[in-house]
């Protein structure tokens, strides 16, 4: 079989699918290879992975068709390759993949595939079940040792996007600011402490800080990440205008030039 891979990945006229598979399978086969591909590890190409992830998000931003089908491509050889090594080690193959999402999507949508077919389900109980089937599905795991209502949050999200899972995971039990007015005193209280602490110290109650505005975000229905990706593009423009007024190199003026530059660019792109 392994020596058709090659026929199969050139062959333009075979099924997409069956093309990718056979072309990632070449890739590994020790038989004419990429040697570089059969060096690869799950952990060395999971960087890979999340760079075309955020490719993806990049092209979507910049509403980018285009460049969303060549990105969305990517990151699918990702899922073709990481499968791949499985398979290569006889652990699970692509198609495996494919079939626990498949399975896993029915289970999650009981009012779509289930008994519960109700179309009128509001989305609040839709995203109620989505939850507690979630939660039932990582009890049932068998090697699930960790029974916190935390687990099963990834440690390598980016940590904004961490600290948003950790609370709203800690907010489904009741963990919870009562009101918006708690979240942002929480604020003040993790500014002073982060202020007065040692500088060895500093970083850690920085940290506190930073998780207590993810926590306000939480009460006013804010996405950290897309508030503080705003507010770089904000920063970015306003310092790029500055940039443009004053001319030149910023070393050779002042800071008093520089700010009133930036309030002129705050005025001319106050959005």
């Amino acid at each position: 079989m392994k020596s058709n891979f090659l026929q199969i990945a050139q062959d333009t006229h075979a099924p997409p699918y069956a093309r990718l598979r056979a072309l990632m399978a070449q890739l590994r086969n020790r038989d004419g290879g990429c040697k570089w591909d059969l060096e690869q590890t799950f952990a060395s190409i999971a960087p890979y992975t999340i760079e075309e992830s955020y490719e993806v998000a990049d092209a979507i931003d910049r509403n980018d068709m285009a460049d969303l089908r060549d990105e969305l491509g990517d990151l699918l050889l990702q899922v073709f390759f990481h499968a791949q090594i499985a398979e290569d080690a006889g652990i699970f193959t692509v198609e495996d993949v494919f079939t626990a999402i498949t399975d896993k999507m029915i289970r999650r949508h009981p009012h779509v595939f289930g008994t519960r077919k109700n179309k009128d389900q509001s989305l609040e109980t839709q995203k109620k079940t989505w939850e507690e089937i979630k939660a039932k599905e990582r009890a049932q795991k068998e090697d699930q040792g960790d029974l916190s209502a935390l687990a099963g949050v990834a440690r390598t999200l980016p940590a904004l996007v961490r600290a948003q899972k950790l609370i709203k995971r800690a907010a489904r039990v009741g963990f919870d600011h009562p009101n918006i007015d708690s979240a942002a005193s929480k604020i003040e209280e993790e500014l002073a402490e982060t202020l007065q602490a040692p500088v060895d110290q500093q970083a850690i109650e920085y940290g506190d800080l930073l998780f207590s505005v993810v926590c306000l975000g939480y009460k006013l229905g804010l996405d950290p990440e897309q508030a503080l990706k705003a507010g770089n593009l904000k920063f970015e423009t306003r310092f790029r205008a500055m940039e443009a007024k004053l001319g030149g190199d910023l070393h050779d003026h002042d800071l008093d030039a520089m700010d009133a530059a930036w309030d002129l660019s705050k005025k001319a792109h106050h959005k």
